[in-house]
């Protein structure tokens, strides 16, 4: 009875809702709000009145069952409630047992309880058979079937794949057109999904595709770097479903299906000239779809997102994430690496070994087995070098022989040609270092073909 006087203090004295009541107190709101409508149908408030003891207030709020003969059955417990407070961290079926018990002391045992609650589940959503805490997973495919945008000036018809998303806990759905399943696109459709959620889940699970995960691996999947590092940017961590494990994605598989059946199904007959024009009329399908009642939860998406997963969502970071790309390569003699075309510099005493590029819009920065060896700003053009001179070395050692007059010396055997296009080439590079790529590269030749 300690509980119940508490619950009836905070509510008439302290004025409190009935969800932080339940906070409080350590019950279900399920369980205050049962209470509370026993008070009032015996009248009380509070304070209660002089003199009242436990066992009369038991005997007010639990009045004594009637003879079995005159009972009706026993009450069955809210199963579209106990499945959303099982969503709940903590939460257990036991726990919500003793709940039920202590509103309705003659309902049913436990084993009951849980073999009753197993079958509705299974009549309800017969694909899904895990329990998601709210805020825990995010669920993310892309769907099989496309959309078309027909480009107005050519008519050119470009197919669209459509990104889905699915919250473990509430079912909210999120949905996008992209261009392809490139890493690109993956990206941006994950901080397109965040903002969209206001926050970001404990773990996102994705299926095993290329742009996700490098290493398809049963147990230990390898993930690509540009997504781990998108991972780590909004403090959330990517679960790669397992190979041949079809309940590892089952939530957005059926998300997809939904999806496929309420956007694509609904947008058919429409034509689009525009991905901005088409993810609109898909940004109003989903908000329908999310505000719309889901048959045996008494709820919407929309609803159970609000309650059971916004609350515990990690908040966004101040910036976005940017995208970036990763190319492993080997530090070639000269001290450069090739991206998209142009060379970048880096110290030369790592010539030979291997390092990492990061590309993103505006900078290539240079990583030697984790640590930033190199930061440059993205050349415009395919062609040409990026040095920075501390990346020389004071006398080019590396090189042995090769000087920029041992190359032209080189070049004279072969012939004057030879010797003018060498000394043209290393006059064109700010280091004449630069230049040797190009002229061994001809000298190489020579020796597989023959100078004529």
């Amino acid at each position: 009875m300690r509980r119940i006087k508490e619950v009836l203090r905070l509510k008439h004295f302290q004025g409190l809702p009935e969800r932080a009541i339940a906070r409080s107190v350590g019950v279900s709101n399920g369980v205050v709000h049962s209470y509370l409508s026993r008070a009032r149908s015996a009248g009380l408030s509070w304070p209660l009145p002089e003199g009242m003891t436990d066992e009369d207030l038991e005997l007010l709020l639990f009045p004594a069952p009637r003879p079995a003969s005159q009972s009706p059955q026993r009450p069955v417990p809210d199963w579209s409630y106990i499945d959303k407070e099982l969503r709940r961290r903590n939460v257990t079926r036991r726990l919500l047992w003793e709940e039920y018990r202590a509103v309705n002391p003659d309902g049913f045992g436990y084993t009951w309880f849980c073999t009753t609650y197993e079958a509705w589940k299974g009549r309800v959503r017969p694909s899904m058979r895990q329990i998601h805490l709210g805020g825990e997973k995010v669920f993310v495919d892309f769907a099989g079937d496309t959309m078309d945008i027909v480009d107005p000036l050519t008519g050119e018809v470009q197919p669209m794949k459509l990104f889905v998303a699915a919250m473990g806990a509430s079912n909210y759905t999120y949905a996008e057109a992209c261009p392809s399943e490139s890493l690109a696109d993956w990206i941006r459709a994950h901080v397109n999904l965040f903002t969209f959620l206001s926050g970001t889940p404990t773990f996102v699970v994705c299926d095993n595709l290329k742009a996700a995960v490098s290493n398809p691996d049963r147990y230990d999947p390898g993930l690509n770097r540009t997504y781990a590092e998108m991972a780590s940017h909004y403090g959330t961590a990517i679960l790669a479903a397992r190979p041949r494990r079809p309940k590892d994605k089952a939530k957005v598989e059926v998300a997809v299906q939904i999806a496929q059946r309420w956007i694509l199904a609904r947008l058919r007959n429409q034509r689009f000239f525009s991905r901005a024009e088409l993810n609109a009329a898909i940004k109003t399908l989903v908000d329908e779809l999310n505000a719309r009642q889901m048959r045996g939860f008494g709820s919407s998406r929309a609803e159970l997102f609000a309650e059971l997963d916004k609350p515990k969502l990690t908040p966004l970071p101040d910036q976005p994430y940017a995208f970036a790309r990763w190319k492993r390569c080997r530090l070639a003699p000269d001290y450069h690496v090739e991206v998209d075309g142009h060379w970048y510099s880096a110290p030369y005493r790592l010539i030979g070994e291997l390092v990492d590029a990061r590309i993103d819009d505006r900078t290539v920065e240079i990583f030697h087995k984790g640590q930033r060896i190199a930061s440059h700003a993205r050349a415009p053009n395919r062609r040409g070098h990026t040095t920075i001179a501390d990346h020389m070395p004071s006398a080019h050692r590396r090189y042995g022989k090769w000087t920029p007059a041992a190359v032209i010396a080189a070049g004279e055997r072969i012939g004057p040609s030879t010797a003018a296009f060498f000394q043209a080439v290393i006059d064109a590079r700010p280091h004449p270092e630069q230049g040797f790529r190009t002229c061994l590269g001809i000298l190489a030749l020579v020796k597989s073909y023959g100078a004529d």
